[in-house]
């Protein structure tokens, strides 16, 4: 297989979120909202069409058998982890799922702690279901983005009331692949003040760097998988976000009747082509996922080059995702994002992850796109450097 990932696709004006914010500005390049730019796997596509032939649409088995082998395939090819079937609970987004976990981790009032620099859903997530929310801080440790695991044993040992974290990973924004020993501690910690985790691992096929790889949490030991509730979903690596599928894993039967209890008349049932698109994702579609992954590689590495030898921006290189964050406050800018908008290129605000000094860049489009943001980036900067 070899996909041409430079093949020009014009989103506008087909109910894209990430090109229509900028209908009334159409010379915005568009970089914000983690979707990619990319057409779907062929085996997606065909899937799909062969569904939609059929031509009959009504209520379906949640999960389907195929969706639920395909998952099982999937997570035991590309990271050793053997898990059962009846442990999948699915999900129209993981959002829905971190909210679904913050409302069965414990009663109001109780605590959930969640990364202080993160997908904006993570701070929404726990003060939906009535829960404190604490925050603790990222930390740069040689140039990578990760979870202050001090200030978590602080706060663990001072308070007594806290019940979930939140996990990320790979995180989002930085992109870290969290390494064994990392989340080996994060566990740790969390038996020890026995405390649940939700892992959001949406990113984890995404890795970019060759020599990561992603571990699941819950795969680490029996008392980690008995606490842990994992989220996943094919949306970000095969651009199917709006077929509304995705799914926990969760091998504690006690904390899935939880979540499964606490669903209805919240969530609604999973859309049919979303299974059929994601089971044939997960089945078929791993030589296009690498296909991808090289591209994206590419695109990072170019990136990387061409920010950091600007005056006044900087990067981290990403290990996983398709997302830039990147470091403006060196050029003293009240409002980052403002400024590059207006520049022609829209990028995510930092404020919206925790950081108002940074900006957000999805790099999953094809290069000459790219090429066209950065020296637009480049030019609104060298006049203001």
């Amino acid at each position: 297989m070899t996909t041409n990932f430079d093949k020009v696709v014009d989103r506008k004006g087909t109910g894209s979120i990430k090109w229509d914010k900028y209908a009334d500005k159409p010379d915005v390049i568009p970089m914000w909202v983690a979707d990619s730019d990319f057409e779907t796997c062929p085996a997606v596509l065909e899937a799909l069409h062969q569904r939609v032939d059929h031509g009959v649409f009504g209520y379906t088995e949640q999960p389907t058998d195929e969706l639920a082998d395909a998952i099982v395939y999937h997570l035991q090819r590309c990271y050793d982890w053997a898990i059962e079937k009846d442990w999948i609970v699915l999900l129209p987004s993981l959002v829905s799922g971190l909210n679904l976990a913050c409302m069965v981790a414990g009663k109001p009032g109780d605590t959930v702690i969640s990364p202080a620099t993160i997908y904006p859903p993570f701070k929404t997530a726990p003060l939906n279901a009535g829960r404190e929310l604490l925050t603790i801080p990222m930390k740069l440790e040689n140039q990578r983005w990760v979870l202050d695991l001090d200030a978590l044993e602080y706060a663990l040992d001072s308070q007594d009331s806290v019940r979930m974290i939140l996990f990320c990973n790979p995180h989002n924004p930085g992109g870290t692949v969290y390494n064994r020993d990392e989340i080996s501690r994060l566990h740790a910690l969390c038996k020890a003040h026995d405390v649940l985790i939700c892992s959001d691992e949406i990113h984890c096929d995404l890795i970019l760097d060759q020599d990561k790889r992603h571990i699941p949490l819950a795969m680490l030991n029996q008392d980690a998988a008995q606490r842990t509730i994992t989220l996943m979903a094919a949306s970000k690596t095969f651009n199917i976000a709006g077929l509304s599928c995705g799914f926990a894993v969760v091998a504690n039967p006690d904390l899935r009747q939880a979540l499964n209890r606490a669903a209805p008349g919240l969530l609604p049932e999973i859309n049919l082509l979303g299974q059929t698109a994601s089971a044939a994702a997960f089945a078929h579609g791993y030589e296009w996922m690498r296909e991808q992954n090289d591209y994206l590689r590419a695109n990072r590495d170019y990136l990387y080059q061409k920010i950091n030898a600007l005056p006044g921006l900087s990067m981290t290189l990403p290990e996983a995702t398709f997302l830039a964050w990147i470091d403006a406050s060196a050029l003293n800018l009240d409002d980052p994002a403002l400024f590059f908008e207006e520049a022609g290129v829209g990028l995510s605000p930092g404020n919206a992850f925790g950081d108002q000094r940074f900006v957000r860049l999805n790099f999953a489009c094809r290069r000459t796109l790219l090429e066209k943001a950065v020296k637009r980036i480049a030019n609104a900067v060298r006049e203001i450097a």
